[in-house]
């Protein structure tokens, strides 16, 4: 039996090695591992058919229940089956209407996911730097778009040369759109601000490449704005519906994209006269304006006259009320430096050294008393006590052992007291008023001659005088709050009972 297959099978092989088949596909089956299963028919017969996964990718069309097409394949036989088949190595749509119904489904289709929606649709930049345009480089099309883009905006025209008719054609115009899209903003290319697909006219079959689903999507998902312009305007592909716009023909399509330069400036032009009108309006509004309002306001005599005059009598009062404070100031300060003359702080310091000098002599007297007394008293028990020799040596040497004693006493005594008295020397100096006048400091006296020991005894305007080392000077605090007067006190009335002298 497997012998009777084989020669069977290499019977029809060589019988019918290469056909050519027309008829609708029924019972269509995509198989998981990529194999395409169907069966071909026509009105008296049927056939199985097979396209091996290879060859899917290179099919002109999606095999579908109900198409019409045409297939090229060989016949072969199926043994475990005893039957025969054809396998497609070739498939396209037969006839205009076969393929319309395709473009139908596949509108329908891409319609379903959204493509077609005017809320995707990307506006055209109203003044384009670059133009894409992906069209063939021999056609009249891209002569009729750069001298339209040069008569209406001179811009910069990029061309992507492709194929627009044929099997390679939608592949080519697909990779045109990634391309342009992929192309970096900052590049050396620069990247377009909108993109035109352009194509002549042409019959069903011409203009069929770009009604392919992969060319549809790739310009629905291009980020780039795109404007169709395939055929005439009776034309109508697949690529209309999911880009931007749509234009009727190449020339529209380069009119969509560009402006026109000379209507621009006469734009402009209105606009800055326009713009001049409005200023010169403005301007002269408010010039009005302005001179109502000065008319209305007081003039610079009456606004300042009195308080110049003011000033002007303050000033001429100022020379002859800074002398007077001058001289009061000077006259506490003579006050106060009598009071603080070297006479009276060395008083304290000479009743001390006085003092000191009594008692130094004081002591001595009563010392020396001390001595003679007990010299006395042992001469006295020495002549009462001759036998008494030893311990009268013995107290003779006690009593000399104790004169050493009193006259080095007597000597730290001195010390202590010359010590103290050079303190209050070095205490004379550092209380001296003058003498911090000698570092470069300065003394400052209120008018009625306090020292002014704190800020807080200043106010704005009150007058000082500064002692320096070899002079005065006077000055006015010009910082802080001014001083509060102060009511005059009252004079204490006489005590009751009391009358006049006079």
């Amino acid at each position: 039996m497997s012998e009777l297959s084989a020669a069977l099978r290499r019977t029809l092989e060589d019988r019918f090695g290469y056909v050519r088949l027309r008829g609708e596909i029924s019972k269509c089956t995509h198989h998981g591992s990529g194999h395409v299963y169907l069966t071909l028919k026509d009105d008296n017969a049927c056939i199985d058919g097979v396209v091996w996964r290879g060859s899917v990718k290179n099919l002109a069309c999606r095999p579908e229940q109900g198409l019409e097409v045409i297939v090229t394949g060989k016949i072969t036989s199926y043994p475990q089956r005893s039957c025969y088949q054809i396998v497609i190595d070739t498939m396209e749509p037969a006839g205009v209407g076969a393929l319309l119904a395709q473009l139908e489904r596949l509108k329908a289709q891409l319609k379903s996911e959204g493509l077609f929606d005017a809320a995707r649709k990307r506006p055209i930049p109203a003044i384009p730097t670059v133009v894409g345009v992906i069209t063939s480089p021999t056609g009249a099309v891209i002569r009729d778009i750069l001298h339209r883009i040069r008569d209406r905006w001179p811009c910069r025209v990029l061309v992507w040369p492709c194929v627009v008719q044929g099997d390679q054609a939608a592949g080519q115009v697909a990779a045109a759109v990634k391309g342009f899209s992929s192309l970096p903003e900052d590049g050396p290319i620069p990247r377009p601000d909108v993109l035109i697909v352009a194509r002549g006219g042409g019959s069903v079959e011409d203009l069929w490449p770009f009604n392919d689903e992969a060319l549809a999507r790739a310009v629905a998902a291009c980020p780039l704005p795109v404007i169709s312009a395939v055929g005439h305007e009776t034309d109508t592909t697949l690529i209309d519906f999911v880009s931007d716009r749509r234009a009727p023909t190449p020339t529209a399509a380069a009119e969509m994209a560009t402006p026109v330069l000379t209507d621009l400036k006469a734009q402009l032009a209105d606009f800055d006269r326009r713009m001049q009108r409005c200023t010169g309006r403005a301007i002269e509004l408010r010039r009005t304006r302005l001179t109502g309002v000065s008319a209305r306001m007081p003039s610079r005599a009456d606004l300042f006259g009195r308080r110049e005059q003011r000033l002007d009598q303050a000033s001429a009062r100022l020379s002859s009320a800074l002398q007077a404070n001058a001289a009061a100031h000077e006259r506490a300060l003579l006050r106060v430096a009598s009071r603080l003359s070297p006479a009276t702080l060395k008083r304290p310091i000479e009743q001390q050294a006085e003092r000191l000098a009594a008692l130094d002599r004081r002591a001595s007297q009563a010392l020396r008393q001390w001595l003679r007394d007990r010299e006395q008293r042992l001469s006295g028990l020495a002549r009462r006590l001759p036998s008494m020799e030893r311990p009268v040596r013995q107290a003779l040497g006690r009593l000399d052992e104790l004169g050493r004693r009193s006259q080095a006493a007597l000597g730290r005594l001195q010390r202590r007291e010359a010590e103290r008295l050079e303190r209050l020397s070095r205490l004379f100096l550092s209380l001296d008023p003058d003498r911090p006048l000698e570092r470069g400091f300065a003394r400052v006296h209120l008018s009625d001659g306090r020292l002014v020991r704190s800020a807080g005894q200043l106010a704005a305007g009150d007058a000082l005088a500064l002692k320096f080392r070899d002079g005065e000077a006077g000055a006015v605090v010009t910082g802080g709050e001014p001083r509060k007067p102060t009511a005059p006190k009252k004079a204490k009335a006489p005590p009751p009972g009391q009358g006049d002298l006079f």
